[in-house]
């Protein structure tokens, strides 16, 4: 269960309800912080949500939110999980893309390519011909690929469709929903990989020996891809509205 804490108009979160109660019993947030999971009508105090692991109320200043960066880094994505989502996405891009292709001609300069090297044209001369007919194709390619990404990772639910059906979520360091800015470089960094063919030998493949499972898109950018699905947006708290 993923659990938001609420305090001075400001949401913290999700955190998972083992750590909840621990922070409760230990005394790193208050018993009078209101808490929220999917399911509540409203926000209530975490006294009242878990009042097992509540500990006395501390008349002094509440404590400081709990760090959770480490947790985050240590919830990184595997690289087969992440493979899972890049194969899931590239079937769902395959309509769109093979209809445009189809729209803009790409099967008959395939064909007339064929053609060409069945009569005995040069390669080179065939090649080159083929290629100016599809550079127009390619680019759409590319934008439309690279809007799919930037989009979905930056909505609400953190995650291209592929991503979220493996329970995933793209965040920044801190475990945060990305902007559209951040969104947008990073998958401006794949798409240079991929119009420099480097993909995935250095993009993804970089997953399997850095530390927290980053690919090259994710260290230039300072993102990350986490374990598990972006929690429902929590109703704004009774003393106040929480900023996007």
């Amino acid at each position: 269960m993923d659990v938001w804490i609420g305090r001075d108009g400001e949401r913290h979160g999700p955190y998972t309800e083992a750590e909840i109660r621990q922070w409760l019993a230990s005394g790193q947030v208050s018993p009078t912080d209101l808490g929220w999971y999917e399911g509540l009508a409203d926000w209530q105090p975490l006294s009242v949500l878990f009042p097992a692991a509540a500990a006395e109320p501390d008349e002094s200043s509440p404590p400081p939110m709990p760090d959770t960066t480490a947790n985050a880094l240590a919830d990184t994505a595997s690289f087969g999980k992440r493979l899972g989502a890049w194969i899931i996405d590239y079937l769902i891009l395959l309509l769109p893309l093979t209809l445009i292709g189809f729209s803009m001609g790409a099967p008959a300069a395939a064909e007339h390519f064929v053609a060409q090297l069945k009569a005995g044209v040069d390669i080179d001369q065939a090649a080159r011909a083929y290629a100016q007919v599809m550079r127009p194709v390619v680019l759409w390619w590319l934008l439309i690929g690279f809007a799919y990404y930037a989009w979905f990772e930056q909505s609400a639910w953190q995650a291209t469709p592929g991503k979220r059906a493996l329970g995933l979520r793209v965040t920044d360091l801190d475990g945060q929903r990305l902007t559209l800015g951040r969104s947008l470089l990073r998958n401006a960094v794949r798409l240079t990989n991929v119009i420099t063919s480097l993909i995935p030998f250095v993009c993804y493949l970089a997953v399997t020996w850095t530390a927290h499972r980053q690919g090259l898109h994710d260290l230039l950018a300072r993102t990350l891809v986490l374990n598990g699905a972006a929690g429902a947006s929590p109703p704004t708290t009774r003393s106040g509205s929480f900023s996007a």
